[in-house]
């Protein structure tokens, strides 16, 4: 069976362990078990006419006395391109927006509070061609361009916050290029935008001539439903970078992505998870998924054979807890919707109980990356 075949692992365990078995297996790999989301019929009927994966799960907290339950439904999404790669530009964007569009409308069915797309959901993942036309053609402005005002739609209509990964075209500074996320308050406002932070060079995944590094910092949107943060792809690999949103106050941080399984696929269930637990927070992975071919070969740099194809997406989105509990994930091979009910008051019982903010020492890391990052610093090695 080929990777583009494989559905999931959470399919291959209940195919093939006891249902005995299986509880302690899942408490082993995914922690606390979470409660499964009641959808109504007509979502899950909607899903299955318009062929996508629906899963939900309640992540729960401990009832307070001094506050009441602080729960809001966030909804992950990860598709495939609907049209080839080699289609017109406008086609591309209008049927994407199309197919995202109907898995919203099953979300809103659903209460979800706030909607995160996959990285660059507007177009093929392009980047690691090295080709600039036709695919610098599907930037548009984060403030007023046609996805932008899509999104401004679909929040109003549904109230419900939308965070959208776009390419951007940053007209003011002389068109430079961006890897972006707006996010779109439930009123249909722009809250804001982010940008990536942390730009690959691995294989085909060096997009540094593409588009720059993020200059936004660690910037955290105060929405109706709580603070969220926007740890675009490449971020996930640094630690330091969840940090910082974290301690900018985010007690959500998405992860929207676009990475294919021989590069990264062991290191995919483990990153946000960790991010999670360490950061006191609740932490959204979301990767596109399907084979996306272009027309001309392209190289890598890395010794490869011209291909046509990045690998597969792998998809697996999943959402993980401070407590170290995660969701099943979706599918590997299909288009979803992971519906995630959360208490966030589980953010600050999770670090009252485990205090890894309060015991970071963080004076003493600031001081010693400070010297670090000095031309003359020298390790601090004992030698005899």
């Amino acid at each position: 069976m080929s990777a583009s075949e494989f559905e999931s692992v959470e399919a291959s365990l209940s195919k093939y362990i006891s249902p005995g078995d299986l509880d302690e297996v899942r408490r082993i790999l995914y922690g606390k078990q979470t409660r499964k989301l009641d959808f109504p019929q007509s979502a899950t009927d909607a899903a299955a006419e318009r062929g996508f994966d629906l899963q939900g799960c309640v992540f729960e907290a401990s009832s307070e006395q001094l506050r009441l339950p602080r729960i809001v439904r966030v909804g992950l999404i990860q598709n495939k391109i609907v049209l080839p790669t080699d289609a017109p530009v406008l086609d591309q964007i209008a049927a994407l927006h199309k197919r995202v569009g109907e898995i919203v409308e099953v979300a809103a069915m659903c209460g979800v509070n706030i909607v995160c797309f996959q990285e660059a959901w507007t177009m093929p993942f392009a980047f690691c061609t090295r080709e600039r036309q036709p695919w610098t053609e599907f930037a548009e402005s984060a403030e007023d361009g046609f996805t932008t005002r899509f999104c401004q739609e679909l929040a109003k209509k549904y109230n419900m916050v939308v965070v959208s990964p776009i390419l951007e075209r940053d007209e003011i500074h002389g068109g430079t290029l961006w890897n972006t996320a707006v996010v779109v308050s439930n009123s249909g406002k722009v809250l804001g935008k982010t940008r990536k932070n942390h730009i690959p060079r691995v294989g085909d995944f060096n997009e540094s001539t593409y588009y720059m590094e993020g200059n936004t910092g660690h910037r955290v949107f105060q929405t109706q439903f709580g603070k969220i943060a926007v740890n675009i792809c490449y971020g996930r690999h640094h630690p330091l970078n969840w940090f910082m949103y974290s301690m900018n106050g985010a007690e959500i941080i998405f992860n929207p992505s676009a990475t294919v399984g021989e590069l990264s696929e062991p290191m995919w269930p483990i990153e946000a998870r960790n991010a999670a637990i360490a950061n006191h927070c609740f932490t959204c992975a979301i990767n596109r998924v399907g084979t996306e071919h272009f027309k001309n070969e392209f190289t890598s740099g890395d010794g490869r054979k011209a291909h046509h194809e990045f690998g597969h997406f792998y998809g697996s989105s999943y959402v993980a807890a401070p407590d170290g509990s995660r969701s099943p994930g979706l599918s590997r091979i299909r288009d979803g919707l992971l519906i995630a009910e959360l208490d966030l008051n589980l953010t600050r019982q999770i670090g009252d109980q485990w205090n890894f903010k309060m015991t970071g020492r963080y004076e003493m890391y600031g001081e010693e990356l400070t010297k670090a990052v000095q031309n003359d610093f020298k390790p601090n090695i004992i030698k005899e």
